[in-house]
């Protein structure tokens, strides 16, 4: 099975508990207003992997914590995450899983059910812009909800972790900044933004 990924970072502390692998996923319809993400939503975008080389890279690296997916949507792309995740947890690292929908909703839909069932924190919620809030870790607006569904994490996550920003240049120059954070603010600090006038 194949996923579309607009970006894997295989290793970061900015993206949930301790160190983690990232994916962001590739394809969202729901289009929040002031999304950090744009160049996510496109759902032809991005490149399609194996999700079973995603499973290798994941088993190559030492010391991570876990896996989080991110995008984009992930739940457009249940079926294939579902089945990353429950190898995931068969390794014995943990799953962090971003989501603009809300989970009640997520729970009515039989395709969503295996990766439901493989995730121990879910952020839920659309990002909102008039609730903008940075106050909680790797969340962004007030609404945004989490769910700790099994009992690897809970709310001792509030007291040890603040939202922090990467910024990770790679050996062509590319340079890409990821977490939580004001990133228009952030980027014209270190001069890689426009300022808009």
């Amino acid at each position: 099975m194949k996923l579309r990924v607009s970006n894997i970072l295989k290793k970061t502390r900015v993206e949930g508990p301790e160190l983690r692998y990232c994916i962001w996923v590739q394809g969202c319809s729901r289009h929040c207003k002031g999304c950090q993400a744009v160049h996510t939503w496109s759902h032809t975008g991005g490149n399609l992997f194996d999700i079973s080389d995603i499973l290798s890279d994941i088993k190559k690296q030492d010391g991570i914590e876990g896996v989080t997916f991110l995008g984009g949507e992930p739940f457009e792309q249940a079926e294939a995450l579902g089945l990353i995740a429950e190898e995931v947890q068969k390794l014995g690292l943990g799953v962090l899983c971003f989501t603009g929908d809300l989970l009640e909703n997520l729970r009515k839909e039989d395709k969503n059910e295996k990766l439901l069932s493989n995730i121990d924190l879910l952020i839920d919620g659309e990002f909102r812009i008039d609730e903008l809030d940075y106050s909680r870790p790797w969340c962004g607006s007030k609404n945004q909800r989490y769910h700790f569904l099994t009992n690897r994490y809970n709310e001792e996550i509030f007291e040890k972790y603040k939202n922090k920003v990467e910024v990770n240049i790679s050996k062509n120059g590319t340079i890409f900044v990821n977490g939580m954070g004001n990133f228009d603010e952030i980027l014209q600090k270190i001069d890689l933004y426009p300022v808009k006038k």
